[in-house]
C-alpha cells in the first residue's frame, strides 16, 4: 500500500459471482470473502486468492435487482465490474454500499458548482472548480482552491436529481444536491467529476432521500403550504396565503409534524421545513 493509500473498511463476510463475462451463473456459490476497501481500490481475498479492482472498475448499480438474474439477497450490495456482477455480504458493516461509496470519496478532488441555485433562482455567476470532498461524522466538506469551503449534513440533503451538462469543456454527469446553507436558505449543489466518483456521489445521496421517503399522499392544502413554506413564505403569514383560518393552518402543521415534514421552531404557529419537506415540496411543485 502506497503512502498516500490509506484503508477505510476491513470487513469479512460473503461473495458470490451472480454474472461472469456477461452471462448468469448458473448456480452462484457463496464464498467467505475479507473485503478491504482503501481510497483507491477494493481487495478482495477468498481461499488464497486476492483480487484488487481500482475503483474506476466498479460500479453501484441505480437499480441492483435489474442486474441479479434470480432475485436479491437481503441486506447486501451489489457491484458491476465490467461484464462481471458479483453480491457482497459484509455481515459485520452495518451499511457496506455506504462504506464503500465513502472509501471512493475519500479525500478525492471532484468538480463542484457551489451554490449552483439558491431559493429557486439559478446562480449564473457561480463557476466550474475543483473542490476536495470529505464526509466525515455525516458532514459532507468541499474544501475550495482559493481557501473558501461548503459544508451539510448529509441528512439535511431534501432532494437530488440528475443530468448531464457540459462541465470545463466535457459532456460529464452533474449530482444535483438540494440542502440548506447557514442562512437557512435552500441552495443547491452541482457536483461531478469521473464516472465512478458521480455513481458514488449518486448512490450516497439516494440512499438517504431513499431511507426518508414513505408513502403519506399530501392533501391539496397540505401541498399548498409546504410549497409556501418551501418558497419563503413565514409560518405566521400563512393563513392569508392559503386562503383559510389559523386554526386550520394549525392543524395542518401538527399534521406536517406528525410525518416528518417540519420542525417545530416554537410552541406555537412557527414551523422550518426540514429536508424531508422540502423533498415533499420539491414532489407537490412538480406535480402542478
Amino acid at each position: 500500500m502506497s503512502g498516500d493509500e490509506q484503508k477505510v473498511v476491513d470487513a469479512s463476510g460473503d461473495v458470490q459471482y451472480v454474472v461472469r463475462n456477461g452471462d448468469p451463473v448458473a448456480a452462484p456459490q457463496w464464498q467467505s470473502c475479507r473485503f478491504v476497501v482503501t481510497n483507491k481500490r477494493l481487495v478482495l481475498a477468498t481461499n488464497g486468492n486476492k483480487q484488487q479492482i481500482p475503483h474506476s472498475k466498479i460500479s453501484i448499480p441505480s437499480d441492483p435487482e435489474s442486474v441479479v438474474p434470480d432475485g436479491l439477497p437481503s441486506n447486501t450490495t451489489v457491484l458491476e465490474i465490467g461484464d462481471n456482477v458479483l453480491v457482497v455480504d459484509a455481515g459485520n458493516v452495518d451499511d457496506f454500499q455506504t462504506a464503500y461509496c465513502r472509501a471512493t470519496l475519500h479525500g478525492k478532488v471532484i468538480l463542484a458548482r457551489d451554490p449552483a441555485v439558491v431559493g429557486g433562482v439559478v446562480q449564473d455567476e457561480a463557476e466550474w472548480t475543483k473542490a476536495r470532498f470529505r464526509l466525515d461524522d455525516d458532514m459532507v466538506r468541499l474544501q475550495f482552491p482559493d481557501g473558501g469551503s461548503t459544508a451539510f449534513e448529509v441528512a439535511d440533503v431534501g432532494t437530488i436529481e440528475t443530468s448531464e451538462s457540459t462541465v470545463l469543456g466535457e459532456l460529464r454527469q452533474v449530482i444535483e444536491v438540494e440542502h440548506t446553507d447557514e442562512e437557512d436558505r435552500s441552495v443547491e449543489t452541482h457536483l461531478s467529476g469521473m464516472p465512478h466518483h458521480t455513481n458514488a456521489l449518486e448512490t450516497l445521496f439516494s440512499r438517504v432521500v431513499d431511507q426518508r421517503e414513505d408513502d403519506y399522499e399530501l392533501t391539496d392544502l397540505e401541498s399548498q403550504v409546504l410549497m409556501g413554506l418551501y418558497s419563503g413564505v413565514s409560518p405566521f403569514e400563512m393563513a392569508d396565503f392559503v386562503g383559510i383560518g389559523p386554526d386550520e393552518v394549525e392543524e395542518i402543521y401538527q399534521k406536517l409534524l406528525d410525518v416528518g415534514a417540519v420542525d417545530k421552531v416554537r410552541t406555537r404557529t412557527e414551523v422550518s421545513l426540514n429536508a424531508q419537506g422540502r423533498n415533499m415540496a420539491s414532489e407537490a411543485m412538480s406535480e402542478q
